[in-house]
């Protein structure tokens, strides 16, 4: 399987999608510098904003946008896409399927990239927090009377952000991109302005001030790399919404505007400090001239809202994902946009954001204090992409060993290191994000596992489909007028929900569908191959529908398109009967007792197929079956 380099950008290559991609793609590197040279020179590792020490950051600011970002992310992983889409889980469908192992056993591969998305969550979780709140911590600049309101308008700002999700991004969307525009225009101005000043400080485009840096400060410059990360935290975001824009909008972006601004702001900042290093605890609002202060943390708050809303986005987009492939229990996903599939919104997941965001900064109360809990789950997935990536290139595009080795060796010397210089904050609220990860990470292979163990039972329990025709001739049961759909996972076989329902009943339906929902490892199954159709005679048909990872299913409209093709499926006449698992938490079956207890309390409260599937709830039966795994 290869990349699509051309094929998918084309149509993707104009002004608006750069405008758009500005406002959704580049919100969390972009407001990066409201808080990233901060943490260098006054943070827990920091080091004395010195000239030399200055222009050592400077650089390894400026190395680590270029080799990461440029390089790593839009250079290479970006070209490793599935059908245009991009992130983690859309890489792990590029290899090919020797990662999971049999009876739903998680592979080593398989595993790390589902730990690589649980900690995504995490990164979900500290953005919004740590975003706004060093947004609000403006206002102290201008007068440290205002410092009490910081935490609780904080609070309210996130409180709102999460309310309106309901609404949907599509009816403000819009001006994300026009607003993120005018926020890299700001960022460019202030920079330039003080760089005039000081252009000296353009010496640090030289990676020799940044290897000065380490042999001057050794261990001490390794922990700066913890600080030093911010400046690349949205890098994974540049991937993962790769399928939204494609890569030459967000490439076009990166070049003419993101990079160009984020550089000038930085080495702007860097000025400021060798001409007065007393702004070294609030580096970017000094910049700001003091008339235009406040407005310029309105500027920013709405800059790091849009950047926490573009997290709380792939949030649920990931969420969606996981499901299709079988990793997380059914929960409610809405659509909010009539014409955008993608326009989701999960009340589970904002829930849970929300809490978790407040709850984070109510504790930590300082953007600082936020500042070391932030870089563990971004460097933890940045690494693991460049694994899965070592992978794709090897096993699926073939290339030679020694070859994708220098490639993603170099990657993983920045991955490596910077996970390293965060690693060590664990103790100062970097275990937040991995304890995050690690709970998230048990749900998903604990589902995945007792899900497959369920369909092997059942499996073990399917009647094959002519014995149970043949022996329907010669019973020759009652028909009672109109359609039951069977829901069944195994595309083979009779439901074991259609043998219950005939041995209580006794009778069957003059038209009887065995309905399958299939979850196919790629983005998204086009609607013309997504439903197949088999007349089985005597009444049955077989309708198979596939879904990408990227869509939800809808079983009216499957059924739908069914009855074009000849399925007798009136809406008025139809009824579904779904199968209701109870999971006995006993006995000594394939799971742990902790596991198999964990997976029947996820089984309870996972949202009923139902709802999940759009089906009208007054046109179904539910039969319940026991099961002890």
């Amino acid at each position: 399987m290869t990349s699509k380099p051309e094929a998918h950008d084309a149509p993707h290559a104009g002004g608006k999608l750069t405008l758009m991609a500005l406002g959704v793609v580049f919100g969390d590197i972009g407001t990066s510098p409201l808080y990233a040279l901060r943490e260098c020179f006054s943070g827990e590792h920091g080091v004395e904003p010195t000239h030399a020490n200055v222009l050592g950051v400077l650089s390894l600011v400026f190395w680590s946008l270029t080799m990461v970002v440029t390089v790593k992310y839009l250079t290479f992983i970006m070209r490793a896409d599935n059908q245009g889409e991009g992130g983690i889980l859309a890489l792990l469908a590029l290899v090919p399927p020797r990662a999971a192992k049999d009876a739903g056993r998680i592979g080593l591969l398989a595993g790390l990239v589902l730990f690589g998305a649980a900690l995504l969550y995490g990164d979900g979780v500290i953005t919004p927090a740590i975003s706004v709140l060093s947004a609000v911590e403006g206002l102290e600049t201008a007068t440290l009377r205002l410092r009490p309101v910081v935490v609780p308008l904080t609070c309210v700002i996130l409180i709102g952000l999460f309310a309106v999700q309901r609404r949907g991004t599509e009816a403000v969307g819009f001006v994300f991109g026009p607003i993120m525009l005018v926020w890299f225009g700001v960022l460019a101005v202030l920079g330039a302005i003080a760089l005039a000043k000081r252009p000296a400080v353009l010496a640090a485009l030289d990676p020799r001030y940044a290897a000065e840096l380490f042999a001057s400060h050794g261990y001490h410059a390794f922990l700066v790399l913890g600080a030093v990360v911010l400046v690349i935290t949205g890098g994974e975001a540049l991937y993962a919404d790769m399928g939204h824009f494609g890569r030459v909008p967000i490439r076009r972006a990166w070049f003419a505007v993101v990079m160009p601004s984020l550089v000038l702001n930085y080495f702007g900042q860097g000025a400021l400090l060798l001409d007065d290093p007393v702004h070294a605890s609030q580096p970017f609002y000094a910049l700001v001239p003091p008339a235009l202060l406040y407005p310029m943390v309105a500027l920013s708050t709405a800059a790091t809202i849009i950047a926490s809303q573009a997290l709380i986005s792939g949030a649920y987009s990931l969420t969606r994902q996981a499901i299709q492939l079988g990793f997380f229990p059914r929960v409610t996903i809405r659509h909010t946009s009539g014409h955008s599939e993608g326009q989701i919104y999960v009340p589970e997941v904002n829930a849970a954001l929300a809490i978790a965001c407040v709850w984070l900064v109510l504790t930590f109360r300082a953007s600082s204090q936020l500042a070391a809990a932030y870089g563990i789950a971004v460097t933890g997935t940045m690494g693991i992409t460049s694994i899965v990536y070592y992978v794709v290139l090897t096993r699926t595009w073939g290339w030679p060993r020694w070859r994708a080795g220098l490639v993603v060796g170099l990657f993983l010397f920045f991955d490596v290191a910077f996970f390293g210089a965060n690693a060590l904050k664990f103790f100062q609220g970097g275990w937040f994000p991995v304890g995050v990860a690690l709970a998230i990470f048990v749900v998903m292979t604990t589902w995945k596992r007792g899900r497959a163990l369920l369909a092997t039972h059942l499996s073990g329990r399917l009647l094959p489909l002519d014995a149970f025709l043949d022996d329907l001739d010669q019973v020759k049961p009652h028909r009672v007028h109109g359609t039951a759909v069977f829901m069944t996972s195994s595309p083979d076989g009779v439901p074991l929900v259609l043998l219950h329902h005939f041995k209580h009943n006794q009778v069957l339906h003059k038209s009887v569908v065995l309905l399958s929902i299939l979850s196919e490892h790629v983005p998204e199954v086009p609607a013309a191959e997504r439903v197949t159709v088999r007349d089985l005679g005597r009444g049955f048909f077989r309708v198979v529908a596939r879904y990408g990872f990227m869509q939800t299913p809808n079983v009216p409209q499957v059924m739908r398109e069914a009855a074009e093709r000849g399925v007798p499926a009136a809406a008025g006449a139809t009824s579904y009967f779904l199968g209701r698992e109870t999971l006995l938490a006993t006995g000594t079956g394939r799971l742990p007792r902790w596991q198999k207890g964990l997976y029947a309390f996820l089984s309870r409260n996972a949202r009923s197929a139902t709802e999940y599937f759009g089906i009208p709830a007054d046109r179904v039966v539910e039969l319940g079956l026991q099961v002890d795994l």
